[in-house]
């Protein structure tokens, strides 16, 4: 959640987590792992845990994967998949202007 002008409060999603439902091919396990190692690390406020927390860390991003995968096998679409090159390209482009103004 990040502070909008004027005070107000609006989402956003970590922009390290991307979007895995409806692409062709489906997303793979390493995406999967990926996008729950940067969950866990968002939500803990940490990239590396100490020795102390690191297996209930590993263990944290073993079960969301593991609950993420079951997601995105039992979500439906009836839109056609998506593509991985232009999406990579939109996103470039976004990120390109969103660089460019700063």
């Amino acid at each position: 959640m990040t502070t909008a002008p004027g005070g107000a409060y609006r989402m956003s999603m970590c922009r390290n987590i991307h979007t895995l439902h409806n692409f062709e091919p489906a997303a793979t396990d390493d995406e999967v792992h990926a996008a729950a190692l940067q969950y866990v690390r968002k939500i803990s406020g940490t990239t590396k845990p100490s020795k102390a927390n690191a297996e209930v860390f590993d263990r944290a991003v073993e079960e969301i994967a593991h609950v993420t995968r079951h997601l995105l096998e039992d979500l439906v679409s009836t839109a056609p998949p998506k593509d991985r090159e232009t999406e990579a390209e939109k996103a470039k482009a976004r990120s390109a202007k969103r660089f460019a103004a700063a």
